[in-house]
């Protein structure tokens, strides 16, 4: 949780808020990758990308 706060106070500061969903987005598409790849969805989900 230490992370978070200190990226948020980073992204304040440096007035660079615009960076927020671009890393949102990149945590999302990173566990949905993690979460598939055991599973059967795998293959459709490669085929997004």
């Amino acid at each position: 949780m230490d992370f978070i706060q200190e990226l948020w106070a980073f992204l304040r500061v440096r007035k660079k808020l615009w960076l927020l969903p671009v890393i949102i987005v990149m945590v999302l598409l990173g566990g949905l990758l993690i979460l598939a790849q055991g599973s059967v969805i795998a293959p459709f989900l490669y085929t997004l990308f």
